[in-house]
């Protein structure tokens, strides 16, 4: 067994090594996680993500729950976020992703709506945590992004009754050929009613910064509602 005074050297010569061996990433990290506006630091965040990541740096992980809370979580793309995401007036900014409303999540969502986000890039070595309640966007925003999208990718939507029960694969193409017949001279797709977005107004958001010997970096911004002030703190990791 070693003694607590050679456990405390060793400890010691650890953090000294990893002191002097990573001055460039506390450096890195400070300029990274600098700030008083969490929609900014975010918006950095995505942006260093847009051009490190191979494959959607959007891509968030969303959590959501029953009202019993039974959770269950999948991978979403975000599809807009800062201060300017305001559906029916909600205020204070968010972050917005678009869904099937009578897929599993959907169902969920329209239960309790309260969410959690996750981003984590490895590229990065960062991630983003985010917690608060969801707002449903508009028809004409649900509209607009719907037919922003390429037309088999509105026809693929149209088409699916998503999380229900499929008998064969060839019963999905079926109705994906029926619909892309029917809506292709007009080069777009209704969107279907219960297809909608949500807005997540984060109560909470942690920015989270990989380093080594776990010696993380964790800040931490919460408020109390959609205009409040924010207020922040480190956390240990």
């Amino acid at each position: 067994m070693r003694s607590k005074s050679g456990l405390r050297n060793s400890f010691h010569s650890v953090t000294s090594i990893s002191a002097s061996a990573s001055t460039a990433a506390t450096l890195a990290s400070a300029a990274a996680l600098a700030g008083d506006d969490p929609f900014a630091i975010a918006r950095a965040w995505l942006d260093e993500a847009g051009a490190t990541e191979i494959n959607d740096p959007n891509a968030m992980a969303l959590a959501t729950a029953t009202p019993d809370g039974a959770p269950s979580v999948r991978m979403v793309l975000l599809k807009g976020h800062g201060k300017g995401e305001n559906p029916e007036g909600m205020g204070g900014g968010g972050f917005t992703f678009f869904t099937n409303a009578t897929s599993r999540k959907g169902e969920q969502i329209r239960a309790n709506m309260q969410a959690a986000l996750l981003f984590h890039w490895k590229s990065l070595r960062r991630q983003i945590r985010i917690e608060g309640p969801l707002t449903e966007v508009s028809p004409e925003r649900a509209d607009a992004y719907f037919h922003s999208r390429p037309y088999k990718s509105q026809v693929g939507s149209a088409a699916s009754d998503q999380s229900r029960p499929l008998p064969e694969r060839q019963t999905y193409i079926d109705r994906v050929e029926a619909i892309w017949a029917e809506h292709e001279a007009e080069g777009k797709v209704p969107r279907p009613p219960h297809w909608t977005g949500f807005t997540l107004s984060p109560r909470r958001i942690e920015f989270w910064i990989d380093r080594d010997n776990r010696l993380h970096d964790r800040r931490e911004f919460i408020r109390d509602s959609a205009d409040g002030p924010w207020s922040d703190t480190l956390l240990y990791p």
